[in-house]
């Protein structure tokens, strides 16, 4: 099984597949991510936890 499936490869068993919308999809979560944890320490430093 490959993780990443160039799009001109002819297979089914693959994760993701190499192409603009795994791209953006894949940014997306990074960032929403990154925020959530910002927003944690954040809040940790507001609320004196840290």
């Amino acid at each position: 099984m490959k993780f990443v499936k160039e799009e001109e490869e002819e297979r089914k068993d693959y994760i993701f597949q190499k192409n603009q919308k795994t791209k953006f999809g894949a940014k997306f979560i990074i960032i929403i991510l990154v925020l959530l944890i910002v927003g944690v320490v954040v809040s940790g430093l507001f609320l004196d936890y840290f």
